[in-house]
């Protein structure tokens, strides 16, 4: 068994007698049943995740992914890849929106250069570079096998180094200039959506560039061998969704993936943030099907493909907030959800201690 077998086989299943109980819990305080909606799904869900009716998160993180594209190359992005180290360096500053809604929160900011394609340098920064961004995934595989694997273990091994620290309330979060291409394209050959309803307008390009997006994308698709042939059956494999990781994905995505196995191997819940997290968390399930169980989807971005993202993981978002901003502000924010979650089940009273009948 090799190391990745080996961390999957590490997830089990959530703990279905403590949704039990937290559904019992939920069912005994002052509120018509069901009433608090998403909450109580939340509260079962976390429940089952952390073996706990009332866990409470003191120690909470966004691990934000940073990654260059080689099909930058392309002209797919209304901005250079000269952003993605510019903006590394302002999360490290502090000053970025998920930097902002990650103190509101109460939850740290975590860095990881998985591939930017400069060298950087600073205190805080998790430095575990695979390569200097991937290759164009127009031309030729974006990584090799070895690459994809060495990322998503740098992604566990982080999450396994932070859950002995205390954290236990892990969200996804990424920079990569490109990596909306890179999303779409494994949204593509994982689901068999075509490119026009999987390619969104990412950093907010025109459409004479969405349009060549897409056909940036079917390119891709076609020289990998990842467009299968017709009356032909998507494959549904963890060797399947490794494969288009390896061949379409991006370095921070397969951090991510990392990121959520890790999460589900050390009983943590992991929230997903929009797109490109999402696709992460599609691989990662195809991967491991059990993590899937760990995941909760934050909110519903803008770019077109997220829904069919979603619904491919089987997750549903909590919120509409028509966010398309990445960095893992839409699951950040969820986090004040799932703090309020928590109070409802520590906090609230009982039918029997308030006094308060139930006919």
């Amino acid at each position: 068994m090799n190391k990745l077998e080996s961390i999957i086989s590490s997830i089990l299943p959530i703990q279905e007698d403590m949704v039990t109980q937290a559904n019992d819990h939920l069912n005994q305080l002052t509120k018509p049943q069901g009433s608090l909606g998403k909450l109580e799904d939340i509260a079962r869900q976390v429940a089952g995740i952390t073996g706990e009716v009332m866990p409470v998160f003191e120690k909470k993180a966004v691990i934000v992914m940073a990654g260059d594209h080689g099909v930058c190359e392309e002209g797919i992005s209304a901005f250079p890849a000269e952003v993605t180290p510019q903006m590394v360096l302002n999360f490290l500053y502090g000053g970025a929106a998920v930097n902002v809604l990650a103190r509101h929160a109460g939850a740290e900011v975590i860095c990881v250069d998985m591939g930017v394609n400069a060298d950087l340098e600073h205190p805080n920064l998790v430095a575990r570079k695979v390569r200097k961004g991937t290759r164009n995934m127009a031309l030729e595989s974006a990584m090799t096998p070895d690459e994809a694997i060495q990322a998503i273990q740098a992604g566990v091994e982080l999450v396994d180094e932070l859950a002995e620290k205390g954290f236990r309330l892990f969200a996804t979060g990424e920079m990569g200039i490109g990596n909306t291409t890179a999303s779409a394209a494994i949204l593509c050959a994982l689901t068999g959506l075509d490119a026009r309803l999987a390619v969104g307008r990412g950093t907010g390009i025109d459409d004479a560039k969405w349009l060549h997006k897409q056909s940036v994308v079917n390119k891709a698709l076609d020289v990998n061998g990842l467009r299968p042939a017709e009356g032909q059956e998507i494959q549904s494999s963890g060797d399947y969704a490794l494969e288009v990781l390896t061949k379409v994905g991006g370095l921070e995505i397969a951090g991510l993936v990392g990121v959520i196995l890790g999460a589900a191997k050390n009983r943590c819940p992991v929230v997903v943030d929009g797109f490109i997290s999402s696709a992460a968390a599609l691989v990662a399930s195809r991967l491991a099907p059990l993590s899937a169980s760990y995941m909760l989807a934050s909110h519903l971005s803008q770019e077109q493909g997220h829904t069919k993202m979603l619904e491919a993981v089987g997750l549903a978002a909590m919120l509409q907030m028509d966010m398309r901003l990445g960095e893992g502000t839409g699951a950040v924010l969820v986090f004040n959800v799932i703090d309020a979650t928590g109070k409802i089940m520590r906090e609230m009273a009982t039918f029997e201690s308030a006094g308060v009948s139930r006919e």
